[in-house]
């Protein structure tokens, strides 16, 4: 059967009137900021002090887009006798947000907890040299980043916990029984 002439163009118009009685859900952004979810992927913080400059951020990326530079100082033994160690201190911390693709993957594979998402997402620039952000920057977006969620109370123990606890016990029971046979 052939469609009604105009079947197309009353849909079409039908479409139009139920969009225009909706309401919109446009946000004024510069003048009403947005309510971005708690855990919002906005640029990567920096924890400077847990940094060890292990590299192991600055291999995995697989845009090359943090820059990392440090030096091996000598820290004198801790006890009289004892050999100096040396460790690394990081010099330079950077990077470049202009490369970068918020993959997420240096804040994985980072074993001492020095990088993080934060939802700071206002950082444009007008010139595109300018979105390499050193160190001093990505501390400052480090405040930005929300505390993690409570755990859950009616969660499992977790098992380093768990077993640490059970070696505690066992040491005190060992004790107590020592002490009982010295009495």
């Amino acid at each position: 059967m052939a469609p009604i002439p105009g079947s197309g163009l009353a849909k079409g118009l039908a479409v139009t009137l139920r969009t225009m009685t909706k309401k919109t859900v446009t946000e004024q952004y510069p003048d009403a900021q947005p309510d971005l979810p708690p855990r919002t992927r906005g640029v990567i913080g920096l924890f400077e002090e847990n940094c060890t400059v292990c590299m192991l951020c600055a291999r995995e990326c697989p845009d090359w887009c943090i820059y990392i530079d440090s030096h091996k100082e000598t820290v004198p033994a801790a006890t009289p006798g004892g050999r100096e160690r040396s460790r690394n201190v990081l010099d330079r911390f950077a990077i470049d947000f202009s490369l970068c693709m918020y993959c997420g993957i240096c804040i994985e594979v980072c074993p001492f907890d020095a990088l993080f998402w934060s939802p700071e997402f206002e950082y444009a620039e007008t010139d595109i040299r300018d979105l390499t952000h050193e160190r001093d920057k990505l501390r400052e977006w480090m405040w930005t980043v929300p505390a993690p969620p409570a755990l859950d109370p009616g969660a499992e123990e977790p098992k380093e916990i768990a077993t640490a606890r059970k070696t505690a016990e066992k040491l005190a029971a060992t004790q107590a029984e020592s002490q009982e046979g010295n009495a």
